[in-house]
C-alpha cells in the first residue's frame, strides 16, 4: 500500500510539474534579434564530389536574400513549366 501511494505521489507531481511547463515555456519565449551584419558560414558540399566540402561565409542578410532568390527561381521556373506544357491546362 504505502508503495501504491508513493507511486500516486510522484504521477501527481510529474503531472503538475507537466502542467507548469507550457506557462514558464510561453513566459520565457522571446527570441533575441540576429543581427543581419552577422557573418555566417556553412559548408556546402560540391557538385560531382562526394567527399569535397567548401566553406561559404556570408552575413545573415546575404544569406537570405540568397535563399529568397532561390525560392522565387524555382517558384518561376515552376510557373513557366506549366504555361509552356499545353497538356495541363486541357487535360489531356
Amino acid at each position: 500500500m504505502a508503495m501504491r501511494t508513493g507511486l500516486q505521489l510522484v504521477l501527481v507531481a510529474g503531472f503538475t510539474v507537466h502542467a507548469a511547463m507550457p506557462a514558464f515555456a510561453e513566459s520565457g519565449s522571446v527570441k533575441p534579434t540576429k543581427d543581419p551584419n552577422q557573418v555566417v558560414c556553412e559548408k556546402q558540399e560540391v557538385l560531382g564530389s562526394r567527399l569535397a566540402v567548401r566553406r561559404v561565409c556570408m552575413t545573415r542578410a546575404q544569406w537570405a536574400e540568397q535563399r529568397r532568390a532561390e525560392r522565387d527561381l524555382v517558384q518561376n521556373s515552376q510557373l513557366n513549366a506549366r504555361q509552356k506544357n499545353p497538356c495541363n491546362r486541357t487535360g489531356c
